[in-house]
Formats: C-alpha cells, sequence, structure tokens
C-alpha cells in the first residue's frame, strides 16, 4: 500500500467480497433471515469504506436498517406523478427519485 491511498490489488478483493456479501444478503431476505442480511450489507459497506471500493452496480439498501432493498420482499415501489416513490419495510424510510414519463405528441 502506497501513501496515496489503496493498492488497485486491494480495492478488486473489497469488490469481489462486496459482491458476495451482497448475493448473500438477498438470498438471505429470500430465506428469512433479516439480521443475517443486516449483517451482509454492513460488512459489506465496512469492506467499501476500508478499501474504498464501490458498492456493486444495482444493489441498493436502506441507509437507516441497512436491510437490502428487495422490490416485494423488503420495500414497495409505486410510481406517483412522476416520481418513483420506495418504502423501507423495515425503518418505513422513503425515497422519492424523479422519472420522465413518454411525451404524447
Amino acid at each position: 500500500m502506497n501513501k496515496r491511498g489503496k493498492s488497485k490489488k486491494a480495492v478488486a478483493i473489497g469488490t469481489e467480497r462486496m459482491e458476495r456479501l451482497a448475493f448473500l444478503s438477498i438470498d438471505a431476505v429470500k430465506n428469512d433471515r433479516p439480521r443475517y442480511a443486516q449483517r451482509y450489507v454492513d460488512l459489506a459497506k465496512r469492506i467499501g469504506m476500508r478499501t474504498k471500493a464501490k458498492m456493486p452496480h444495482g444493489f441498493r439498501y436502506c441507509k437507516g436498517c441497512m436491510m437490502p432493498l428487495v422490490p416485494g420482499w423488503t420495500c414497495t415501489v409505486r410510481l406517483t406523478k412522476g416520481k418513483v416513490v420506495s418504502r423501507c419495510s423495515g425503518c418505513n424510510k422513503v425515497w422519492r427519485m424523479p422519472y420522465l414519463k413518454e411525451r404524447k405528441q
């Protein structure tokens, strides 16, 4: 490791482990083990902070309760007035993201 940051090898190993933990957390949710799922997300987040690696693309988790967000299992998703509204089932935290509707011409 050099003074400027983590080595590329450490980032690659961290990314690989984070992907595995993300998969395990989603699997734990589907097998009705929410504590395991939260623990896996917490471990993945810590590995990411330590190695300065990013979370796997497309993996979402609740920043409030560290639960992986799986639509239909741990979160509800609604489309309202040009926004995607997601609500965590564990802590009821809400996210609103805009989306563009197709305009009629």
